[in-house]
């Protein structure tokens, strides 16, 4: 059973930055396709972004040209850095196995406001 924490949330004002990581336990982290998640106040979870063992990226819309996915395999960690942020980013952050979820971590709270 793999198990993520996640870190690095906070509040920032509009327009600022943020890097997210996601430590996850387990020898075989490196062989998953991992995603970062994010589920706003009243809203359901949606995918934000998720990166493949060997590094391909893909993006939802609302995040592309600002968020950027990575991976640190040697530390079985996943970055996710957020650049420009806006309001509507405002959620608490997760990550998971893209293909079959573990256990969900406690997440990481990112609030942007002015």
């Amino acid at each position: 059973q793999v198990q993520f924490v996640e870190s690095g949330g906070g509040l920032v004002q509009p327009g600022g930055s943020l890097r997210l990581s996601c430590a996850a336990s387990g020898s075989i982290f490196s062989i998953y396709t991992m995603g970062w998640y994010r589920q706003a106040p009243g809203k359901q979870r949606e995918l934000v972004a998720y990166i493949t063992s060997g590094g391909r990226t893909n993006y939802t819309d609302s995040v592309k040209g600002r968020f950027t996915i990575s991976r640190d395999n040697a530390k079985n960690t996943v970055y996710l850095q957020m650049n420009s942020l806006k309001p509507e980013d405002t959620a608490i952050y997760y990550c998971n196995n893209y293909w079959r979820y573990e256990d969900w971590g406690q997440g990481t709270q990112v609030t942007v406001s002015s």
